[in-house]
């Protein structure tokens, strides 16, 4: 009876350990192929859409971003 509990409460507790690297490794994959969007990002796309940024509107449009994510 012990014996059955223990081997629960083990294989639970390996079952998390081993979820969380597949898990942290999943992640690590997807931000290298998907970067967040940074300050460069925000002023190369204003500058195709013909406009140049000044750091206030940088800094906006990263508020801005900050807010969903």
């Amino acid at each position: 009876m012990v014996q059955d509990i223990l081997q629960i409460v083990i294989s639970l507790i390996i079952g998390l350990v081993i979820g969380f690297f597949i898990s942290r490794h999943f992640m690590q994959k997807y931000l290298k192929k998907n970067p967040p969007i940074n300050e460069e990002m925000i002023k190369a796309l204003m500058m195709q859409m013909g406009r140049k940024p000044s750091q206030k509107q940088i800094n906006q449009m990263m508020k801005s971003m900050e807010k969903y994510q």
